[in-house]
């Protein structure tokens, strides 16, 4: 029988040696995997430079004169903060909750990490505030793949460890906070402090921090805004961790724990908040400065991604002012709009048929928006005409706010076409620095800006460019008299095709009267007889040399307004007056600075001269004669007690100098005013969209109801707003003036005869 072969047992050294070895070899690919993942063999590793310049993606910000935040250009609403600007609740409530030994560790957690590798697979658990940053900074969410996950985990503890080397623990959070998403419009706590509180970190209480802090675990699933009760839940957690850490009474929890979240909301959005048509001028104008401004490595700056800080010439309280005023007038006169639109088939049209009507509607049809994206589906005109008849419900612009209707699209270009627009700019002439720009009356449904963008027809507002050339080159005065009678100019004099006979508004004459009365009244046919006399040519020399870059052509009816200018031009024009002769271009960017603080820009100011002082003098003296005695009148003093009238607009009172002038163009579809002070000039604008869109009669629609109000309002609050020091002084005389200016005195405050007085509207070679 065959022995059995019976192996000995193996002895402890030999499990010993096994085991030694299998760990070794775990340790040293652990070592290798490591090594090879900082090599990038997995990926691609964030280089030196990107750690010491992480990329930020940082919205640029539009600040003002005064240092207030006026809008943002971005991808992600991000603005960068400094660590010292965080309150000391915010960083607690963060290290007590996100890392309690982030202040003790260097970037990875041992004690964290080995209690959580059961949960290796997870997005949570074991990641340190150095963790999340690495995550954030360089590769984002992870990989939901087993495999890959271990990959990206140990991407992290790389770049979190070198984040620790590079970087002290203050900067770490204050890289963190810039970087996390807090949803609504809001990346970074500058921006979520501002979307959700409306403030500024440092002035974040205890439960606002806590709230926030709370968020970030799930933005979405604790957001206070859809999910408030979620988010209280949530952020009574942080306050307990906050107790457990040390960080916070005991006692102070239990009473914040009662208190309901408080929010102060408000979403940013490029449509929404203050100066957005000026934001959207200052946008087009940057897409050129970045060609021609470029980085030091010849790259082109990213407005909305590099952080710039452009420093506007804007002031913020005067901004608020402009944009209240304009709604406190408009809306109200809008009511007089639709009142007297009532019956009128082809409203908001007056006086054109119905088949010039419908021009306007096809035209507005297809540039619409709904055509656009119908036209790209590839849909027939004729599908695309039949779905504006089918009713829809949508939501409208009111001046009570937005409102949900149902109607056609039809219907809502015809509601639309109703809605009185404007154009209002102030400027400091003697800097050229643009105040305050107000391009429209709501950014998110009229898009178009009637400051800088769009030119109409400018009525009797062009008068003293006829009355200041006359001046110069006629050696006349303000004193000097004429004969306000019938005229005509003939037939080929001046380029007419046709003999042109302007009339008065109110087809009367008033003999002979001064060159102060003449303007102050808007006479046509004193405007027409200087033109005459000096000739179109040296008319539209002047207006050019004071800033009107539009096409002016060289016919006599120019002296009555019929000349399509932006407001941005005529307020340009009107301050070379206010400052002595010297036109000074407007000026909006102060400065530019990168993210960094290093000043990229600043703007030279353009000035020449146009007229000597004493002629400049003398044009304010006959504009100052409108308010005095003239179509501006009522700026002086109002009857009707102190409420709102819808002709006369508000008492105002003024008794301060006020060089001013309207203008009203044919059939009312313009109405202007533009008035002076000596260190500020403001022009207002208001019509509606399409020329033949008009009030019936001259009564709302002249310039000295329309605009002039805005003007008026906008300047009271200006003068009640003690920190904006807006002059109330007389204008500065000449020494030595050589020019008679002082033709009668009359009292500052003259009432005016008929506070519906209506002005000289403007007319064209054939009249009215």
């Amino acid at each position: 029988m065959a022995q059995k072969n019976i192996s000995k047992p193996k002895d402890i050294k030999y499990y010993q040696r096994k085991f030694w070895r299998l760990f070794f070899y775990s340790i040293g690919g652990l070592f290798l995997f490591f090594l090879f993942a900082s090599w990038g063999l997995f990926g691609a590793m964030p280089s030196f430079e990107d750690l010491e310049n992480p990329e930020s993606n940082l919205a640029t910000e539009v600040i003002s004169s005064d240092g207030v935040v006026l809008g943002k250009f971005y991808n992600e609403n991000r603005t960068a903060i400094k660590y010292k600007d965080l309150p000391k609740s915010l960083v607690d409530a963060l290290v007590s909750t996100e890392d309690e030994r982030f202040y003790e560790h260097s970037g990875i957690d041992a004690r964290r990490t080995f209690g959580a590798a059961a949960k290796l697979g997870s997005n949570g658990g074991a990641s340190t505030i150095t963790q999340q940053l690495a995550k954030l900074l360089f590769h984002g969410e992870g990989s939901k793949f087993l495999p890959f996950r271990i990959i990206q985990k140990a991407k992290e503890w790389i770049i979190a460890v070198r984040l620790e080397r590079q970087y002290t623990k203050n900067e770490i959070i204050a890289m963190y906070f810039n970087r996390v998403d807090f949803v609504n419009t809001a990346v970074g706590i500058r921006s979520a402090a501002k979307v959700y509180f409306a403030k500024e970190p440092r002035d974040l209480n205890v439960e606002e921090s806590a709230l926030l802090v709370g968020m970030l675990t799930n933005p979405s699933l604790f957001n206070p805004v859809r999910r408030p009760e979620k988010a209280l839940k949530r952020r009574n957690i942080v306050l307990m961790q906050m107790v457990k850490n040390g960080k916070l009474e005991e006692v102070a929890k239990n009473q914040i724990e009662k208190k309901p979240i408080l929010l102060d909301f408000h979403p940013e959005s490029h449509l929404d908040g203050t100066a957005t048509y000026f934001r959207e001028y200052l946008r087009d104008y940057m897409k050129t400065w970045v060609k021609d401004h470029k980085k030091p490595d010849g790259e082109e700056y990213d407005i909305y991604s590099d952080g710039l800080k452009i420093y506007v010439t804007l002031d913020s309280k005067m901004q608020e002012h402009a944009e209240e005023a304009v709604q406190e007038h408009l809306k109200n006169l809008q009511e007089e709009f639709f009142a007297q639109q009532k019956g009128n088939k082809n409203a908001p049209f007056v006086n054109i048929t119905n088949v010039e009507t419908q021009k306007i509607i096809d035209q507005a049809i297809k540039t619409s928006e709904r055509w656009r994206v119908l036209k790209a589906q590839d849909m027939s005109d004729e599908d695309i005409i039949k779905t504006f008849s089918v009713k829809t419900k949508m939501t409208v612009f009111s001046w009570d706010g937005e409102k949900e209707m149902v109607m056609t699209p039809l219907d809502s270009i015809r509601y639309y076409k109703h809605f009185l627009q404007t154009g209002l700019m102030s400027m400091e002439p003697q800097t050229g620095q643009v105040k305050a720009w107000v391009g429209g009356i709501n950014y998110k449904y009229f898009q178009y800006d009637h400051v800088g963008q769009g030119a109409r027809q400018v009525g009797s507002t062009f008068k003293p460019f006829v009355y200041a050339t006359a001046i110069e080159q006629l050696g006349m005065s303000p004193c000097d008299t004429m004969i306000d009678g019938p005229f005509m100019i003939h037939k080929g004099k001046h380029h007419v095709t046709a003999d042109w006979e302007p009339r008065n508004s109110d087809n009367k004459y008033r003999g002979v009267v001064t060159l102060k009365k003449a303007l102050a009244n808007s006479i046509n046919t004193i405007s027409a007889k200087l033109m005459d006399k000096v000739g179109p040519e040296a008319v539209v020399e002047l207006t050019h040399k004071l800033g009107v870059t539009s096409e002016i052509p060289l016919q006599p009816s120019i002296a009555l307004g019929a000349v399509d200018i932006t407001v941005h031009d005529m307020v340009a024009a009107f301050s070379t007056f206010a400052n002595q002769g010297v036109y000074v271009k407007p000026q909006f960017i102060s400065r530019i600075e990168d993210k960094n603080g290093a000043v990229l820009y600043e703007p030279i100011p353009e000035s020449h001269d146009v007229l000597n002082r004493d002629i400049a003098f003398a044009v304010v003296k006959l504009l100052e004669g409108v308010t005095e005695e003239g179509t501006g009148s009522r700026l002086r003093t109002q009857g009707g007690g102190n409420g709102y009238n819808r002709v006369t607009g508000y008492p105002y009172v003024f008794t301060n100098p006020i060089a001013g002038k309207t203008g009203t163009t044919q059939n009312q579809s313009d109405g202007w005013f533009i008035g002076m002070v000596p260190n500020l000039v403001t022009g207002v604008w208001v019509g509606c969209e399409d020329r033949s869109a008009r009030f019936k009669g001259i009564t709302y629609g002249q310039g000295a109801v329309a605009a002039l109000p805005i003007w008026g309002l906008f300047m009271k609050k200006c003068y009640a707003d003690k920190d904006l020091l807006v002059s109330k002084e007389e204008f500065e005389q000449p020494k030595n003036m050589s020019i008679k200016v002082d033709c009668y005195t009359a009292p500052r405050q003259s009432k005016a005869k008929d506070s519906t007085a209506v002005e000289e509207q403007n007319t064209d070679e054939f009249g009215f």
